[in-house]
């Protein structure tokens, strides 16, 4: 049954101990190729291990870890919706509350500490039992069908955790922000965020992993996820940028890398501290001019993990646009195969630019939709714009 699925169990635990404990425990079942264990330490590393062995089947995870906890770590993997990935949950005897969270969670069952090995080898047998079920059940769906859902679970993924709710922070009039990513037919790996380093610092970043589906949907919510957790410590951003690409690259995943533009404005005077690695450089919007800011000679996350990114600054002025945006703005194709091209984006900017930040974000989305004609969209549009209003 193992064989079939080839199955792999991940055991995330920070506990160093456990590990030759239980390759010793099982370490028959392991000969005879029943089992085939993997170790994380946490859920940042076991969803990152989750893109580099997919057919991970059974997820055994401690509670209480650093970085990214169990319960964390089991709301990420429900949204994979992935019918044959079980999660078995490692807790305190008697931590009730964190085991009814975890199975509201959608663990399959759950282990008390001390753990019992045998206790747990009749877990991980009931649990592979289950998994086979739903596998050869899975096996009899149309191919079509399969391919389907697993893009719209990774659009969900993809959805859920870009910021929603416009304006994200109603207090603040020094700046104004406006966001959307419309998912292509084949999902890629899009993002945008933004969030407050402080009182006067707003960080906010733009990024496009490479390659299609779930797995680039997954490396996509590992990315912002780690820009975010390092970015909001509010280090410089070329610091943020040679952390995170040094992680990224750490976990030798295969073919993938990430594109970002990440800034940080300073709304006390207009003046933004940014990285550009490898992405599209962006725009701003000041009085009759429309200016491509800067590169910054960085490459894209996840290539070279010695590479140290080096920074620049840009001021804006009262009034002034930051127009962001992904490749497939300028990449988007008509029936004609002409592409839409950034002379006919600087030109639409041009005409523009006296909007406000939404329209300029909503017609921009539409002048790329009316100009494809009925073409099929190839790429994920994102677009980020952030006015800099200056204070009153």
């Amino acid at each position: 049954m193992a064989d079939k699925l080839k199955m792999k169990i991940m055991v995330v635990d920070d506990e160093i101990d456990l590990e030759p404990m239980i390759l010793q425990k099982f370490r028959r079942q392991i000969r005879e190729g029943m089992y085939d264990f993997v170790f994380a330490h946490n859920g940042l590393e076991a969803l990152s291990k989750l893109i580099e062995l997919p057919e991970i089947r059974l997820v055994l995870s401690d509670i209480n870890m650093p970085e990214m906890d169990g319960l964390t770590l089991l709301s990420k993997l429900k949204e994979l919706k992935s019918p044959w990935l079980k999660t078995v949950i490692v807790s305190a005897y008697g931590d009730m509350e964190n085991i009814r969270t975890a199975m509201n969670r959608g663990a399959f069952d759950f282990l008390t500490k001390p753990i019992s090995f045998d206790d747990l080898e009749i877990t991980i047998n009931k649990t592979i039992e289950e998994i086979s079920m739903i596998w050869q059940s899975a096996q009899e769906h149309d191919q079509l069908i399969s391919i389907r859902q697993d893009l719209q679970t990774a659009r969900e993924i993809q959805l859920a955790i870009l910021p929603k709710t416009f304006p994200p922070f109603p207090g603040r009039t020094e700046f104004s922000i406006f966001a959307s990513m419309i998912a292509a037919k084949e999902v890629g790996g899009d993002f945008f965020d933004f969030f407050m380093i402080d009182n006067d610092r707003l960080g906010f970043v733009i990024g496009d992993v490479s390659g299609k589906g779930v797995t680039a949907a997954i490396f996509m919510a590992v990315s912002r996820t780690l820009i975010r957790a390092t970015g909001i410590k509010g280090i410089s951003t070329e610091e943020c940028m040679s952390y995170v690409n040094r992680l990224l690259c750490s976990e030798s995943v295969s073919s993938m890398f990430v594109t970002v533009f990440y800034g940080i404005l300073n709304t006390a005077n207009g003046e933004i501290e940014y990285v550009n690695a490898g992405h599209n450089p962006p725009y701003i919007l000041s009085g009759e001019d429309v200016t491509k800011v800067e590169m910054t000679e960085g490459i894209i996350l996840g290539c070279l993990e010695d590479f140290n990114y080096r920074s620049k600054k840009v001021q804006l002025n009262p009034g002034d646009l930051l127009y962001l945006f992904t490749d497939g703005v300028p990449e988007a194709f008509n029936m004609q195969e002409e592409m839409y091209g950034e002379e006919r984006l600087i030109s639409f900017l041009q005409d523009h630019k006296m909007h406000s930040i939404e329209e300029i974000v909503k017609e921009s989305n539409l002048s790329v939709t009316e100009f494809s004609d009925g073409m099929a969209q190839s790429d994920d549009i994102t677009i980020l714009a952030i006015k800099y209003n200056g204070h009153a």
